[in-house]
């Protein structure tokens, strides 16, 4: 069996290509939407587990490799330290694969700001502007909900169509006003289209590539001649592209 950490679309596409081949695959879901696209793709869907039940389970199934396809910055609130799932990789001889994404290429330009926390770029962002536009999800609000108490400014934030999702917001004290509710990624006109409409002054983004559309947004916002704050990835050890570990896994699963 190969084991996928979900929360990512190159996560699913790994998973529909091992599918097809016939392989078995199990997927820890990010979350309940996660458990619905991994039924969906043919997947196994497994809860996560403590140290000692994972290790167990992992032998019991003859886990074949293991991929992590979690968003590139869910480490800054969900992964546990140390990372259980290496752990157990290291401890069993299992390979163990994380799927990255390229860097957007930005060319010198004085409204791209790069950050490396939410908390610089909440930061940034209230100097920046007097109506933050917040593309990065749910995870990760509190900063910027400090500033618009300290600084005074309006929040937008950009979220998935959750009812889990949109709840979190409304009892975080988001309005139903400053909640946009839409599935992306998005192209650069309706990125346009919602910065113009909401009236936003500076637009947050993760680095999460092409994949995760920050292209779209960056254009976007620069041809608004709106400024962008920009929190980069921070990667430790090697990442590799789906295409490349699906055939890392091929090569490991015919041997």
């Amino acid at each position: 069996m190969i084991i996928i950490l979900g929360g990512t679309g190159d996560g699913r596409k790994l998973v529909r290509h091992l599918v097809d081949k016939g392989q078995q695959v199990g997927v820890i879901p990010a979350s309940e939407y996660g458990k619905e696209l991994a039924l969906e793709d043919g997947a196994m869907v497994l809860d996560e587990m403590p140290f000692l039940e994972l290790s167990a389970w992992f032998q019991k199934n003859n886990v074949r490799g293991l991929v992590d396809a979690r968003h590139p910055f869910s480490s800054d609130s969900h992964r546990q330290i140390p990372d259980p799932y290496v752990a157990v990789c290291d401890n069993y001889g299992i390979p163990y694969y994380r799927v990255g994404r390229e860097e957007t290429e930005v060319q010198k330009n004085d409204l791209v700001n790069y950050v490396y926390s939410a908390e610089q770029a909440a930061e940034k962002a209230a100097l920046l502007g007097k109506c933050i536009f917040l593309t990065t999800g749910s995870n990760g609000v509190e900063p910027f909900l400090r500033v618009k108490n300290d600084f005074g400014v309006r929040l937008v934030v950009r979220v998935l169509p959750e009812h889990r999702v949109i709840r979190k917001c409304q009892d975080m004290g988001i309005k139903p006003k400053d909640i946009v509710a839409m599935q992306g990624p998005f192209s650069k006109q309706v990125n346009k289209a919602l910065f113009k409409m909401y009236r936003a002054s500076v637009v947050v983004t993760k680095d999460s590539g092409k994949a995760g559309g920050t292209d779209n947004k960056l254009s976007a916002a620069l041809a608004l001649k709106i400024p962008v704050v920009i929190i980069k990835q921070k990667n430790n050890g090697p990442v590799y592209s789906w295409r490349e570990i699906l055939f890392f896994l091929s090569n490991k699963i015919a041997t």
